[in-house]
């Protein structure tokens, strides 16, 4: 099975944004990640409604919608009136809250997926690893793009794999942070399931060849 490739909307040009979006659309991209920051859980605000109406009118691939928010049970009804595929949500923002969150993103007829920040250990995920889709591990710290990606991560993954196998959860494992040449490799050797790339993909000179070549890569 190849690689689910899932190009981060936040590395891309905003001044050129339909361009980029056409792109994503005639590339085998799978999914298209979506980041929405608050300014709280993390210090930065990426863009809103406005702009996300705008994209789901011309985006061809389903939206993987990923809340950097304290509070993202909030948008739910919305996010799934723009008809995104799944919603990630933080688990150290949702706290105790998570469980009916979780249950709320599938009444609203979308997959859930829990998102794990570096220093949070994988083992917070395992109560919930059975009610969702998806666990999103972040491989950078959340809310800025560009950064080295994180090598314990490797571990992490391999650690979240052996987990999902124990529980017999059928939840996918997405990495985002630092996806490129040298990493997406290895990351799915360890058990990565979906990659998430930025830069690598936005930046290149030929991005559909870069979304190509991860897909290459086998699960």
């Amino acid at each position: 099975m190849m690689a689910i490739v899932s190009p981060s909307l936040l590395a891309a040009d905003f001044l050129h944004l339909e361009k980029d979006i056409e792109m994503i659309n005639k590339s085998g991209a799978d999914w298209l990640h979506l980041d929405i920051m608050d300014g709280m859980f993390v210090p930065n605000i990426s863009f809103g409604f406005s702009v996300l109406d705008a994209i789901a009118k011309v985006l061809d691939k389903p939206m993987d919608v990923h809340y950097m928010t304290m509070r993202p049970e909030d948008y739910i009804e919305r996010t799934a009136k723009l008809g995104a595929k799944s919603m990630n949500v933080h688990i150290e923002a949702c706290g105790e809250r998570l469980p009916d969150i979780i249950r709320r993103i599938h009444t609203a007829g979308m997959k859930a997926a829990v998102t794990i920040s570096p220093d949070t250990p994988v083992e917070a995920v395992r109560p919930y690893i059975n009610d969702v889709e998806m666990v999103l591990v972040m491989s950078v710290y959340p809310g800025f793009g560009g950064q080295k990606f994180i090598e314990a991560t490797i571990g992490r993954i391999h650690a979240l794999r052996n987990m999902i196998s124990e529980c017999g959860s059928k939840a996918l494992i997405e990495v985002d942070g630092g996806v490129g040449a040298s990493t997406a490799p290895r990351l799915v050797k360890a058990g990565c399931d979906a990659l998430v790339s930025g830069s690598y993909i936005f930046k290149a000179d030929n991005p559909i060849e870069v979304i190509d070549s991860l897909k290459q890569l086998t699960l």
